[in-house]
């Protein structure tokens, strides 16, 4: 039976590489490893979609239409579909029922990747948009204001294409370093595996509190960010889980994980 793809998505700095490595460490999940990339993203490591230092940048790739991958535009092809399992397999180790792939761009390719791996699941992750502008200070974006006005831009068209998945989740960075192990065992029900025999022996701490305190947000920005459970100052507030999956079952299981204290 072939392997099917989990691909994580999210903004830069905002927990791509930690969920992934989380996944990862399933016995049942093979991720990207020992390529000469940053942070072991997939989309590096194929030919069949172009992708530059400029199709990825931080604060811009999730705006930008010609990043938004969508079904019956010029990638949706069989041959897109063949050459990225093709680029992809070395680098996977072989066995497993899954393979997680890794890019932030997967944020706005998953109606794309759903129409070329048609059993494939998304975790779409979000962070914070003022900690998230404060993480990428040191890639020399120093703009907090335009970087929350970015990632609610990002999310609106997120939220549009999460209405074409069949099976999707979004998490929260901050849910995730705060209760690990919820989480944990709602990805694992979501994939449908045991969690068992999952390595746990990664530590996954917050990072938003190391953070100075940001500028306040607009009217505008607190209310668009309230639908996320976001508040000013870094502050969250909880959400219902946001889980779609083909099977009812396995829905029911994910929400239920999430939702136990």
């Amino acid at each position: 039976m072939a392997q099917r793809y989990i691909f994580v998505g999210g903004l830069h700095r905002s927990g791509t590489s930690i969920l992934a490595r989380l996944i990862a460490a399933h016995p049942q999940v093979r991720g990207i490893t020992g390529a000469p990339v940053p942070e072991q993203e997939g989309v590096y490591l194929q030919g069949a979609i172009p992708h530059t230092a400029q199709s990825g940048r931080p604060l811009h790739f999730a705006t930008d239409p010609a990043q938004h991958l969508i079904e019956a535009g010029p990638h949706d092809r069989l041959e897109t579909r063949d050459r990225l399992a093709s680029d992809w397999d070395r680098w996977f180790a072989p066995g497993g029922d899954w393979r997680v792939e890794k890019s932030p761009v997967n944020l706005t390719r998953m109606r794309l990747y759903q129409q070329l791996f048609p059993a494939s699941q998304f975790i779409v992750i979000l962070r914070h948009p003022q900690a998230m502008a404060r993480a990428l200070e040191k890639w020399g974006h120093s703009n907090t204001e335009a970087a929350v006005d970015h990632w609610i831009a990002a999310h609106r068209i997120v939220e549009a294409d999460l209405d074409f998945l069949h099976s999707v989740m979004v998490l929260r960075y901050e849910d995730l370093v705060a209760r690990p192990d919820r989480v944990r065992s709602a990805i694992f029900s979501f994939l449908q595996l045991g969690a068992g025999d999952a390595d746990q022996s990664e530590a996954i701490r917050g990072q938003n509190q190391k953070y100075d305190p940001p500028p306040p947000l607009r009217p505008d920005q607190a209310q668009a960010l309230a639908r996320w459970g976001y508040g000013d100052g870094f502050r969250t507030t909880p959400i219902a889980p946001q889980v779609r999956h083909a099977l009812r079952g396995a829905r029911e299981k994910t929400i239920q994980a999430l939702e136990t204290d």
